[in-house]
């Protein structure tokens, strides 16, 4: 067999010989890449959260679901490489090991996605590298908790980040004494660090278009309002300010809880385009 070993294949079978865990199965598979929490399973499914646990780990043990603590909850997602797997056994049961078979299986079962790190590189880009960009840099530094790298960096960067900025952070206990408005020639061709994701946060000009950066980067625009255009009163102002802030920090805080380590490169895509659709959902396509 060339897709399992046997023995691999019977541990397979045998954790899908009982019709709970079939049952399980398909319905985190219905779930997607973000999977469901554990006490939602033993509800949906109608069985003692003890019972649940115990077909889980039968299901994880064989490869076919991945499970990840999240706050005091588990949550469980079926697992792509394990389903690929199963499915190309099957097929070789099925159809034997000539190569006409293998050559049909192969197109059935395509190279499985390349998945993201484990841990990731993440850079912000604006104009100016001057307050939205450098926001961001700032808030997932702080909340991404030693997985996520932030960095930020614009076409034409500003002599210093906007001086309200670095105020609101300083006031929020972000360290901003690293903080700088940077160009993204900096990030830019095979010298610069690779990147996981690039997220443009204002409408660049139509002759704007970012560099290559090295890395198979993520790219997402989500949009936000300039601070340096915002009008009013001083406290008016800060306002403003304050609500771009609490919105990007949502975002970003979306960002560290998205099940990465499960999902594809389109499966994390998907992800950080709804992120940074504010629409509401009636209103999305």
């Amino acid at each position: 067999m060339r897709a399992m070993e046997a023995h691999q294949a019977a541990a397979v079978f045998a954790a899908l010989s009982q019709e709970t865990r079939v049952r399980l199965l398909h319905r985190l598979v219905a779930a997607g890449p973000g999977g469901a929490v554990a006490g939602e399973l033993a509800a949906a499914l109608g069985v003692p959260a003890s019972t649940l646990s115990f077909h889980l780990a039968a299901l994880e043990k064989a490869g076919l679901i991945r499970g990840r603590r999240q706050g005091r909850q588990m949550i469980y997602a079926a697992a792509p490489s394990g389903l690929r797997s199963l499915i190309g056994c099957a097929a070789h049961l099925c159809l034997g090991d000539d190569y006409a078979s293998m050559a049909l299986v192969d197109g059935l079962l395509p190279p499985e996605p390349a998945t993201l790190s484990a841990s990731y590189s993440v850079l912000f880009l604006c104009q100016r590298n001057s307050a939205r960009s450098i926001m961001a840099e700032a808030i997932l530094g702080q909340v991404g908790g030693g997985r996520f790298r932030a960095f930020s960096a614009g076409p034409q960067p500003a002599a210093d980040p906007l001086p309200a900025v670095v105020q609101l952070l300083r006031a929020l206990g972000h360290a901003v004494g690293h903080l700088r408005s940077k160009s993204w020639d900096e990030f830019a061709g095979p010298v610069g660090a690779p990147m996981d994701f690039v997220i443009t946060l204002c409408d660049m000009p139509a002759d704007g278009a970012p560099p290559p950066f090295a890395g198979r980067a993520i790219r997402a625009a989500w949009p936000l309002p300039d601070p340096a255009k915002f009008s009013g009163s001083t406290v008016e102002r800060r306002v403003l300010l304050d609500e771009l802030y609490a919105g990007l920090r949502r975002r970003l805080v979306a960002l560290c809880r998205l099940p990465l380590d499960l999902l594809d490169r389109a499966g994390a895509q998907t992800c950080l385009d709804r992120i940074g659709d504010t629409r509401p959902p009636a209103h999305r396509a």
